[in-house]
């Protein structure tokens, strides 16, 4: 594995430009700094430490020392590589952010309001450098620090959206191994010991729609094919199904397909 050396400037961030023609293979390589890639154009994969992420305009890859990484372009990728040494920023390279937020190596997905903070920073920092006067090193840093934040921040909320998403699909699979009990969306959040508000809310934001309204989708669903494939009374199918009267299967049945699950069976055998 190759070490490759940055030079950084007297005020220790150096940002500049790397592209990438369809097919390119960096190779695996290493450094003894940070380093920040931001996509501004393409698609391609990045490899940190053997796992691989896709990463596609305004993604961004954080690279901590000394961790294994190489790129391969899947179409013109162009990147923003911003090279930095942490402890030269003082009391915040100490800084629990720090540890917490750049101690490993990831890919970011900054939302659309955070891509447009870290594209003004990055054209500010390129003025910076370009400008060569006395303020540019202090302006450059101050730029990186904004740009960390905006990072920090940003890995924050995918922390949290990849907690949501890892509970929304047990909320799912919950339901689609167990729909043929009395389920309510009380009974999910007692189960996952979270409240029957944020159930909701995760669960649309994942699939948009309640889990009650995809109990129902996965009940009809299950109830279409007994109907279709089995010559068992609808009483049944209604019981095995998970409904407890069979008013509410007719109800559910016909305000999904707007038919009966009689009109259903004899359209369909």
């Amino acid at each position: 594995m190759t070490l490759k050396k940055i030079t950084l400037p007297e005020w220790a961030a150096f940002l500049y430009e790397s592209r990438h023609k369809e097919g390119d293979i960096v190779s695996v390589h290493h450094h003894e700094i940070h380093q920040i890639l931001y996509a501004i154009e393409g698609q391609g994969e990045i490899f940190l430490d053997g796992k691989k992420y896709s990463v596609s305009q305004d993604q961004a890859a954080l690279v901590v020392p000394y961790t294994k990484h190489s790129i391969v372009s899947h179409s013109s990728l162009t990147l923003l590589v911003l090279a930095f040494d942490m402890q030269s920023l003082g009391a915040f390279g100490q800084h629990e952010l720090n540890n917490r937020f750049f101690s490993n190596s990831k890919l970011i997905y900054p939302d659309v309001v955070a891509s447009s903070e870290l594209r003004l920073s990055l054209r500010k920092m390129l003025y910076e450098q370009a400008s060569e006067n006395k303020f540019s090193g202090w302006a450059c840093k101050i730029n990186l620090l904004q740009i960390l934040l905006t990072l920090a921040r940003s890995g924050e909320k995918s922390q949290i959206l990849d907690t949501n998403s890892i509970r929304a699909e047990k909320i799912k699979q919950y339901i689609d191994t167990f729909y043929y009990e009395p389920l309510s969306a009380n009974d999910i959040a007692a189960r996952l010991g979270i409240s029957t508000r944020y159930v909701n809310s995760i669960f649309k934001e994942h699939y948009h729609k309640t889990p009650i309204q995809y109990l129902t989708d996965v009940r009809i669903e299950t109830a279409k094919k007994l109907l279709i494939e089995s010559d068992k009374d609808i009483v049944t199918i209604c019981f095995e199904v998970g409904y407890e009267t069979l008013s509410t299967f007719y109800r559910a049945f016909k305000n999904t397909l707007n038919m009966s699950p009689n009109q259903f069976r004899n359209i369909n055998q």
